[in-house]
């Protein structure tokens, strides 16, 4: 969930003079969903209003339509949704071609899109005022479009090469 009360983050001012970001304290948002290839260093991302296993589902079925072949392994946190009864016939029937994978719980470090997410907070959204969700919306737009053309940036950030 990418805030529109973002909090302050590394920054610098003069003494006596603190930074001031402004708020108009609506608490929106935008949620998003995505996925980082850790082979190429794409990232795939899109913006839903709410997140419950429905829209997880459909997330799953348009992840494997980007990619029609092989198999795919997704990582995930525990979270309720990607263990709903929604899930599991979807599941089974593409058993062959997706592999859902469960970090054990307070892990965030070992998921790689969560490296994802805070690069992009640092980047974008911390220390600036949007002042609607639209703006916020344009500007995770605008950093995902940056970094899938320069993909090889990806994978030097955020994935281990061996």
């Amino acid at each position: 969930m990418i805030r529109d009360y973002q909090a302050i983050q590394k920054t610098w001012f003069l003494k006596g003079e603190q930074k001031i970001i402004p708020t108009y304290g609506k608490h929106q948002g935008v949620k998003l969903l995505g996925i980082l290839n850790y082979e190429t260093g794409k990232v795939y991302c899109v913006e839903e209003e709410q997140y419950d296993a429905k829209v997880f589902l459909n997330f799953l079925n348009t992840v494997l339509n980007q990619y029609p072949q092989g198999k795919i392994v997704m990582v995930l946190d525990n979270a309720r949704i990607h263990h709903a009864n929604l899930l599991i016939s979807f599941l089974e029937t593409n058993k062959d071609r997706l592999q859902l994978v469960f970090l054990p719980p307070y892990s965030p470090n070992l998921n790689l899109i969560e490296g994802l997410w805070g690069w992009l907070k640092s980047t974008v959204i911390n220390n600036v005022f949007y002042s609607s969700v639209k703006e916020i919306r344009k500007a995770v737009r605008g950093f995902i479009d940056s970094i899938n053309k320069v993909q090889e940036n990806t994978i030097k950030r955020l994935c281990l090469r061996m």
